[in-house]
Parts: structure tokens; C-alpha cells; sequence
């Protein structure tokens, strides 16, 4: 499990932004999946004086732990309790 974290947290953090919370991590056949939230646009939105913006990701690694892909499911306000899913196209 700690080798999976440690993928996550480097790919994230290379090319899209530091992760703020990994949410789950399945087997899923000869695959793993997890559910990664990132803090999006925070310094704009500081400057702003705005509320964080959650994404919510789908990542997919492979057996050698190596990401194969990655979507953004939804997004929120940090603050908000309840999260409606964006459709995928």
C-alpha cells in the first residue's frame, strides 16, 4: 500500500498539484484504483478571497504501480457537504 501512495504522490505532485487527501485504493483485477482529492487554482483562489476548490480524481495504476490514467470526476467548495458528479463526455 505504501508503494501505491508513493505513486500517487509523485505523479500528482510532477504534473498536477500536491495531493490533500487519497480517499480510497482498490484491487481491481490485475489493476489498482484509487480516489485522489486536490486542491485546484489555490493561489488564485486565495488572492480571491475565495473558498478552495476540491477535484476529485479516478486514478488507475497498473501492476507495476505505474499510473496508466487519471480523470477528474467532479469538483467542489472545500466547505460543501454535499458533491454532484459532472458527466463524463
Amino acid at each position: 500500500m505504501e508503494d501505491i501512495i508513493q505513486s500517487l504522490n509523485v505523479f500528482f505532485e510532477k504534473h498536477i498539484s500536491p495531493i490533500h487527501r487519497i480517499t480510497s485504493i482498490v484491487k481491481k483485477e490485475e489493476q489498482w484504483e484509487a480516489r485522489v482529492e486536490v486542491i485546484e487554482e489555490k493561489e488564485y483562489m486565495k488572492k480571491y478571497g475565495r473558498d478552495q476548490i476540491i477535484g476529485v480524481y479516478v486514478v488507475q495504476l497498473d501492476e507495476n504501480l505505474d499510473i496508466i490514467s487519471f480523470e477528474r470526476i467532479h469538483m467542489r467548495p472545500r466547505t460543501a457537504t454535499r458533491v454532484e458528479e459532472i458527466e463524463r463526455g
